[in-house]
């Protein structure tokens, strides 16, 4: 195996043996050593002239396959809906009768008109079904010719989990929430394998030049089995974390799959279900109503029994749970539900699995210390707080105070790891990080001390939640996350120290290689 070394620079390890470094050495696509300054024998090494090594960033919650194809959507995250209108009259004008528009983004808490209609998307595209997501993948807008595509009029019920937004005579006004998308998504065509794999492939390579290494994925079997198409020839690059959607449960464990099993390319986590849906359409389970409401609580998607069920079996299999909870009432209902499967585990002489919850985003004071007493991950995403700080205050008020609040988890000594959610968000790590960091938007709103500055968190643990944290919650301590002897050699290079640099250039941060097992995968230097 040949070694090669990486000197003359400053690489902060993420290892508290040994925190900076001078080289590194690599041998078989793992670190072999690092060493505090430059070795006397030259060969086979690289002078980074004093540039920056961080340990490969991990994006400890996206949608890789929906990423990918969103790439060739229209971005629908406009301000004005009369923008987003034009955009699908301009796809329409050059798109052939009968097939599909697909956009994405769009967020009608920005549009002074409120939602959109399936009638004004039909004067724009009268021959050609339209199906936009919205910016949080819990609510869609559709057209009628997508609308009757999929069988829905006034006679179709609301699914279960699901609502069909309705005008004063009961019709379909095409925007649809949360399990209510699948009506029309069940009837899209889906890509092959292949098809699917061909835009992983190319997303991966958008992923190395903003420095991810590894991702934790949300997205569904069909991102599955393009993942193992890619690892099969030797051409996945990324290492991912795979969650299995609630209902394939039973036919996993049938399978003999369980939480970690895999290789070093691709391996199984947590089951995957939902206990509510977002803050933009208002789905997010909540304690107390929504302001400016005195009956909207929300849309609970699980009750406590319902995932006591579900993560009791889960832990019979050996599977960990990854529930997505935005509201109060979610995040309570899933933690009390996550007490029990800590007893259940305890009662069955099952080691503790690695649980975790999605998202996070407003607690009750009195839920603040759980996650920590439970050992329980708390996955979050710092860029959502700075896009929904005007929605959540809106919608919120006061309870802010204790939204998207991961500085309080690290203060209780909760594991925390982040991510972007991406598509919802750009997957940029530099821009969860400046967003962690400042709690202030891309152009500074709002002052120079960020919504809530209490909740602001620190630059190091702001990269630990990128990497040891998603490492250990991956199962993938002692191999990632760090640059140890014995961890793969998963490496970013910067130009600018981001520990020495201004905050807003945080955000302005970009990598000038990317190293994964041992091979440059994306370098410009």
């Amino acid at each position: 195996m040949k070694s090669f070394q990486l000197t003359n620079a400053r690489i902060y390890t993420m290892d508290p043996r040994q925190p900076l470094a001078s080289s590194l050495v690599c041998r078989g696509g793992k670190v072999e050593r690092l060493l505090a300054e430059d070795p006397l024998d030259s060969k086979n090494s690289l002078d980074l002239g004093g540039r920056i090594v961080l340990p490969g960033l991990i994006d400890a919650h996206l949608h890789l396959r929906l990423y990918a194809e969103t790439l060739q959507y229209l971005d629908c995250e406009t301000s004005t809906k009369e923008d987003c209108l034009e955009k699908v009259a301009k796809r329409a004008a050059v798109t052939p009768p009968g097939e599909w528009i697909r956009g994405h983004g769009w967020n009608h808490n920005h549009w002074s008109s409120g939602y959109g209609t399936a009638a004004e998307l039909d004067q724009i595209s009268p021959h050609n079904p339209v199906y936009l997501t919205g910016k949080s993948l819990h609510v869609s807008w559709a057209n009628s010719t997508a609308l009757k595509i999929a069988g829905i009029s006034d006679q179709t019920p609301d699914p279960p989990r699901g609502t069909l937004l309705r005008d004063e005579n009961g019709n379909p006004t095409g925007i649809l929430f949360e399990e209510a998308v699948n009506l029309v998504e069940n009837i899209i065509p889906s890509p092959s394998v292949e098809a699917a794999a061909e835009s992983i492939q190319r997303a991966q390579k958008e992923l190395w030049k903003i420095g991810l290494t590894g991702v934790h994925d949300f997205d569904r079997e069909l991102c599955y089995h393009a993942l193992q198409y890619l690892a099969e020839r030797e051409q996945l690059k990324l290492r991912v974390l795979k969650s299995i959607p609630a209902k394939y449960l039973p036919t996993a464990i049938e399978m003999g799959l369980r939480t970690g099993l895999g290789n070093d390319w691709l391996w199984i986590g947590g089951v995957k279900d939902f206990a509510d849906g977002a803050l933009g359409p208002q789905t997010a389970a909540m304690l107390e109503p929504y302001q400016g409401s005195s009956t909207n609580r929300g849309m609970p998607l699980l009750t406590e029994e319902e995932l006591l069920e579900l993560g009791s079996a889960a832990a019979q299999g050996g599977f960990s749970l990854a529930i997505h909870a935005i509201g109060d009432q979610a995040n309570r209902t899933v933690l009390n539900a996550l007490e029990k499967i800590r007893g259940y585990e305890r009662d069955q002489g099952i080691k503790p699995l690695p649980h975790r919850i999605e998202h996070l985003q407003l607690l009750d004071p009195v839920d603040v210390p759980r996650l920590a007493e439970l050992n329980i991950t708390a996955s979050m995403q710092p860029i959502h707080a700075t896009s929904d700080m005007e929605m959540a205050d809106k919608f919120w008020g006061k309870r802010t105070a204790y939204s998207y609040a991961s500085q309080l988890q690290f203060q209780q000594g909760a594991r925390v790891v982040f991510g972007s959610d991406a598509p919802v968000e750009n997957p940029n790590p530099f821009w969860g990080i400046h967003a962690a960091v400042t709690r202030r938007k891309a152009d500074g709103f709002p002052g120079p001390d960020g919504w809530h500055p209490e909740l602001r968190v620190p630059l190091g643990k702001a990269l630990e939640a990128y990497t040891i944290g998603p490492a250990a919650a991956g199962g993938k301590s002692g191999q990632q996350g760090s640059l140890a002897p014995g961890y793969w050699a998963d490496l970013i290079v910067l130009e600018k120290d981001p520990f020495s640099c201004s905050e807003d250039e945080l955000r302005e941060l970009r990598p000038s290689g990317t190293m994964i097992d041992g091979e440059w995968v994306w370098r410009d230097f």
